[in-house]
């Protein structure tokens, strides 16, 4: 049991040795695994990210990236594979736009509701007939 736990950690520290060869490589890795979303979770990069498909994109890159490949050639990779969602920043085109003005136009809609809803609510000044007026002016003598 002993001599199995210790062939375990000794493979375990080979594969850590391993994958930090290169600490300039790694933190390329990082760099751009930060930039880039996972597909299958909710809001986090690649490089926050611990499921399955963010480990086979991480180490895509990482693969690339040793492979001679720059990060804008990796990014590009990585969009036209999955498409703009795959950034963690999109780009501002026309299929994004709504993305990026979206957040300002529910702002704007909001104010719009709100100063509506507001002005609605103004109580107009009563209209007196000319019995009350005169009424009112004997209870003020």
């Amino acid at each position: 049991m002993i001599a199995r736990l210790l062939l375990l950690a000794v493979l375990l520290a080979s594969l850590r040795a391993a994958a930090s060869e290169d600490p300039a490589l790694d933190k390329r890795v990082s760099a751009l695994a930060s930039e880039l979303r996972c597909l299958v979770c909710q809001n986090q990069t690649l490089a926050d990210s611990n499921a399955p498909l963010a480990v086979d994109l991480r180490n895509q890159i990482r693969e690339q990236l040793k492979a001679g490949a720059s990060e804008r050639e990796v990014t590009d990779y990585m969009v036209a594979r999955y498409g703009d969602f795959v950034l963690y920043r999109p780009p501002f085109k026309a299929t994004t736009v709504l993305l990026w003005a979206g957040p300002f136009l529910f702002l704007v809609l909001g104010g719009f509701v709100m100063y509506r809803r507001i002005t609605k609510r103004a109580v107009p000044e009563p209209r007196l007939s000319q019995a009350d007026r005169e009424r009112a002016a004997k209870l003020l003598e």
